[in-house]
């Protein structure tokens, strides 16, 4: 919707500033004062005006009763805010024309959103509307309806609450306004009253206040310094440059001296200016009371030198209903905005909730969709390698971190094969044991199955932890991608994981059982086509002779180098001259066939884990979680059924939320068109 109001040239543009200048002249000529002051003071305080904005603020106030600001949206409201004491209470009294709890200590305890409306009966209609009850009520019990409403609300005693007590009043002669009136501030809490008074009347007031929407009806007492209100300060707080403030000044009369100076000096900054007002005194009625004002502003010394334009109840009941209508005006088109908005927003949340099947055939639909997705994003970050469902989470991105482990168990597992301090000594030891009745120069096969049993027991382990490592890895992956694709699914989380949990310990226990035969078919021969081996153990057999020539010299150097090995203390060989260089031939043999078992066990693990994952994605994944979850044991299709509580009061308030923007939607579309006429 482009726009609610197509402005005419005498409507209150939008885009103008607010014109507070009275649309009712109260002064009275000399000549016949007396009939004038019987006609005019006898008036309603209405005017045109109000017949031609009605039906935006009734607009605006089945909003407000719709509670459209929960969902975010701001209102178009007049907020009244005054210190304690400073005559607001008698302000909204004249305003009204009723009479409003009076006492000592805070009145108003709640948030009082009057609805004032002029109507042609002669019989006022008065009601309260709280906690979702609308009690009818009239003039004369109003006072204790509304201590009666406030108590429920607030409680009893003196503490105050933020919920809000609606007054309509529907009488003869009233401007058509609603404002809200606000606790009055006090700064020292009084007997019954919490310590934090001022802190929760602060809080209450600052909510109200803030928005762009709210326009500050500020109350203030002539008998202060305008400057120390606290009311001031909050609403320079919000409103730096007064553009949405009004000030009222109250007890004109009390304290005239230098109220003139006070109001055209404006230190305060107060953009919408200033009404000065006389309170009802005793018990004179409404109509007496403004007689009493003109007359105080017609003929008082001081107060006389004022414009009639900021002076007396009806001026500031104008300026209100003015203010009100531009405001509103401004606001409507950027609240259908925000309503519409919020509509689709919400309906495209609710849209995204899964559809709550009804049915065995329905679940299984949905949950096979659950699984294929998962199976998808799955082979995606684990065999492809991409990780744009992921982009931030670095834990996901499978395939580095899994290369990563890889890199680290290669290291680990050559890390092992370190020089012994004591070179050879364990290949003489095992010479000598395993001497039997043979040919001489004859290398016992036992030498080299024992010595390479011996490294393979050492790094046995390394490969266990390996996959125990990279398939704890998979699984934590598994259930984090099946929990993010079933995640409005709650019911089917203890079943997920725990068909992930039984699916990678079956695949570990796989992974393990063939680390076991690996480890076991390297203990028992030694073997290689490889021709690395003959080209490595050649290599390594070139510095025997001069180790020989070492180790049979005794004045020769204790260290000599060795390619591999490098510098090695030989001391300790010359007391084993006769096996030293068959030790030596046993030792480059195991190095260079060492060489090949720790490639097969680099190399035959990484085809084992990339084999055993395309296995798992593209074979075992569904068909083992679809097995736990609808299985002969299998519950799951039964739990979507039940829809999650999370997910239902998700799903009832976001219904709500929409038909009640759709209601609202429908109000403001009503007045479309409408215009006024001064």
């Amino acid at each position: 919707m482009a726009s609610l109001i197509h402005a005419k040239e005498d409507i209150i543009s939008p885009k103008t500033e607010i014109d507070t200048a009275p649309m009712m002249n109260v002064t009275i000529s000399q000549g016949n004062r007396k009939d004038e002051e019987q006609s005019v003071h006898h008036a309603p305080i209405v005017s045109p005006y109000n017949d031609k904005i009605r039906p935006l603020l009734d607009t605006v106030d089945r909003l407000r009763h719709l509670k459209i600001t929960q969902e975010g949206i701001q209102l178009p409201t007049i907020v009244v805010v005054g210190d304690q004491s400073s005559g607001k209470s008698s302000v909204l009294e004249s305003l009204a024309g009723i009479s409003l709890p009076r006492g000592e200590g805070i009145c108003t305890r709640v948030p009082l959103i009057m609805r004032l409306q002029n109507n042609p009966n002669p019989e006022p209609e008065l009601f309260l509307e709280f906690n979702e009850k609308i009690i009818p009520t009239d003039e004369g019990k109003i006072t204790d309806d509304i201590s009666i409403a406030t108590e429920e609300i607030a409680g009893e005693g003196k503490g105050i609450s933020g919920n809000p007590l609606t007054l309509i009043v529907k009488k003869k002669g009233v401007p058509d306004l609603t404002m809200v009136d606000l606790p009055g501030i006090t700064r020292v809490p009084v007997h019954g009253q919490p310590e934090d008074i001022y802190e929760q009347i602060s809080k209450i007031i600052m909510e109200f206040i803030t928005p762009e929407e709210s326009i500050i009806l500020n109350i203030l007492s002539a008998s202060v310094d305008f400057s120390t209100c606290e009311s001031i300060r909050m609403s320079q707080r919000v409103d730096k440059t007064g553009q949405r403030t009004l000030a009222v000044v109250t007890k004109s009369d009390k304290s005239p001296e230098g109220l003139f100076e006070k109001v055209t000096a404006d230190d305060v900054n107060i953009g919408l200016g200033y009404v000065c007002v006389r309170n009802r005194i005793g018990d004179e009625s409404y109509e007496e009371a403004r007689a009493e004002e003109a007359k105080l502003f017609d003929n008082h010394p001081l107060l006389s030198k004022m414009n009639k334009s900021m002076v007396g109840i009806p001026v500031l009941a104008e300026k209100l209903v003015k203010i009100q209508a531009t405001i509103i005006q401004r606001c409507l088109p950027e609240i259908v905005r925000k309503i519409n908005a919020k509509l689709l927003a919400n309906e495209q949340e609710l849209n995204r909730l899964p559809k709550h099947p009804n049915s065995v055939a329905e679940a299984m639909t949905t949950f096979l969709r659950i699984v294929g997705s998962a199976k998808e994003s799955f082979r995606k970050i684990l065999v492809q390698g991409e990780f744009d469902e992921y982009p931030d989470a670095q834990e996901m991105h499978c395939t580095g971190r899994l290369r990563e482990m890889f890199d680290k168990y290669s290291q680990e597992l050559h890390s092992k094969n370190v020089v012994n301090r004591d070179f050879l000594l364990d290949k003489i030891k095992v010479l000598k044991e395993t001497k039997s009745i043979e040919l001489p120069n004859f290398l016992p096969k036992a030498v080299f199955l024992t010595l390479l049993q011996r490294k393979v027991k050492g790094i046995s382990t390394i490969p266990l932890d390996f996959v125990e490592k990279a398939w704890s890895y998979i699984e934590d992956v598994l259930t984090s991608v099946l929990l993010r694709h079933c995640e409005n699914y709650p019911q089917l989380i203890s079943s997920l994981r725990r068909a992930a949990k039984n699916l990678i310990a079956k695949k570990k226990q796989q992974s393990i059982d063939w680390v076991n035969v690996v480890v076991e078919m390297e203990n028992l021969t030694n073997y290689t086509c490889h021709p690395e081996y003959s080209t490595t153990w050649s290599m390594l057999m070139a510095d025997q002779a001069t180790l020989m020539h070492r180790v049979n010299d005794p004045h020769s150097s204790n260290v000599v180098y060795i390619k591999r090995f490098g510098e090695i203390n030989i001391a300790h060989l010359r007391h084993f001259k006769g096996l030293v260089e068959e030790a030596y031939d046993v030792k480059m043999r195991i190095t260079a066939y060492w060489d090949i078992v720790l490639r097969r066990m680099v190399d035959n693990m990484a085809l084992h884990l990339v084999f055993s994952i395309k296995n798992l994605v593209n074979k075992e994944m569904q068909r083992n979680i679809i097995e736990e979850l609808v299985g002969p044991q299998g519950t799951g299709l039964e739990r979507m059924l039940e829809e999650s509580p999370s997910v239902t009061e998700k799903r009832n308030k976001l219904e709500k939320s929409i038909n009640l923007l759709k209601e609202s939607n429908n109000i403001v579309a009503n007045i479309i068109d409408i215009s006024f006429e001064d």
